[in-house]
């Protein structure tokens, strides 16, 4: 009996820090009003934008998030490598930005290579309020 209760405190300690898209916007608007003091929220529409502009790399390519993550984000993606990426949308994707590592992670990595820099706080909320109204 004692065991079951230090599973169930164990499980339940681990889910209250589970990540949700929510908590992470509020995260990302925090730091977006830090960088920009004219910051007036996050915008569906620009995140749409911000997935499918293509960008000029410094290796000669056009390169853009839906290069990687096709053009519906409800649709499972492909890696250079030719690995399955799961689908980015929350509708289809519940788990997606439920872990705030792996998402800093891979915006981390996926801005540099798209972007050749870091993305700001602004950009990250509007990518996430975007995939959030995928229907």
């Amino acid at each position: 009996m004692r065991n079951s209760l230090i599973l169930l405190g164990l499980l339940f300690s681990i889910n209250a820090f589970a990540a949700t898209p929510q908590a992470l916007l509020k995260q990302y608007e925090a730091q977006a009003k830090q960088e920009n003091s004219a910051f007036t929220g996050f915008s569906a529409d620009r995140g749409a934008s911000f997935f499918r502009t293509e960008h000029a790399h410094s290796n000669g390519q056009k390169v853009s998030c839906s290069t990687c993550h096709t053009s519906d984000p409800r649709n499972q993606g492909k890696t250079r490598a030719n690995k399955v990426i799961e689908p980015m949308a929350t509708i289809v994707n519940p788990q997606r930005f439920t872990d705030e590592a792996k998402v800093e992670k891979w915006f981390g990595r996926n801005c540099k290579d798209v972007l050749e820099r870091a993305c700001t706080a602004q950009e990250k909320g509007d990518y996430i309020q975007y995939l959030m109204s995928v229907k």
